[in-house]
């Protein structure tokens, strides 16, 4: 091979290795803005049309700060903040007395309407569970999923028994990468279950990250010896 051409050849393997690098670089300050950036959506979406209709009484009292109290990024970002507030003001509320009161007559009137219920009751028990262990199993396990030779990780949400031949089956819920908010759940039979050692943290960050944080060594067996 002639010099020009291995200088050819060193040049193209310094640019790949400079763009892999960026890549790996860029990566995971990727995924925490996707991850920020779903959050941030979700709280500044839930006080957006107040401080729209705010924004707007304050735009004719000071018509001269028109154009920045009317920018999409001013407007979110007061929502953003409104909703924060809120959300610490409901958190010191429900630690007082009246707030738990309080508390106690909205989920009364909630529990009035079927639908509500449904979905208030569903989404409450999911989080009081997933602070505590279930019978039977742990609560970060290995499912064979999406077909059996994959694993995949799932947190187990409940234990139950079939009245049919008495076997324990498992709720397993599988959160989906970046964003484990959404996911599949699954019914699994306990036996079947692969059982790890890891906490709820450590779950969540290897499910966040696409694997790349994870406990080192792993342990993990069958959920029923």
């Amino acid at each position: 091979m002639t010099q020009p051409a291995r200088r050819t050849l060193a040049q193209r393997l310094r640019i790949q290795r400079y763009l892999i690098t960026g890549l790996l670089t860029l990566l995971p300050l990727w995924l925490t803005f996707v991850v920020f950036k779903f959050v941030f959506g979700l709280l500044s979406g839930l006080s957006s049309p107040w401080i729209a209709a705010l924004s707007q009484q304050l735009t004719r009292a000071f018509p001269a700060n028109t154009e920045w109290l009317g920018a999409e990024w001013v407007q979110s970002s007061f929502a953003l903040v409104a909703t924060l507030l809120l959300v610490y003001a409901v958190g010191l509320l429900a630690t007082r007395v009246f707030g738990q009161r309080l508390l106690g007559a909205m989920e009364a009137l909630i529990a009035r309407i079927p639908l509500a219920q449904t979905i208030y009751g569903g989404a409450k028990k999911l989080l009081e569970i997933m602070q505590t262990k279930p019978d039977g199993a742990q609560r970060v396990v290995l499912i064979d999923f999406p077909h059996a030779g994959m694993k995949a990780v799932g947190l187990v949400t409940r234990v139950f028994t079939n009245a049919g031949d008495g076997r324990e089956y498992a709720a397993v819920y599988v959160p989906t990468t970046p964003n484990p908010t959404s996911g599949y759940l699954e019914v699994v039979a306990v036996e079947d279950l692969t059982q790890t050692d890891w906490s709820m943290d450590q779950a969540m960050a290897f499910i966040i990250s696409g694997g790349a944080i994870a406990p080192d060594p792993i342990r993990f067996g069958s959920a029923r010896k």
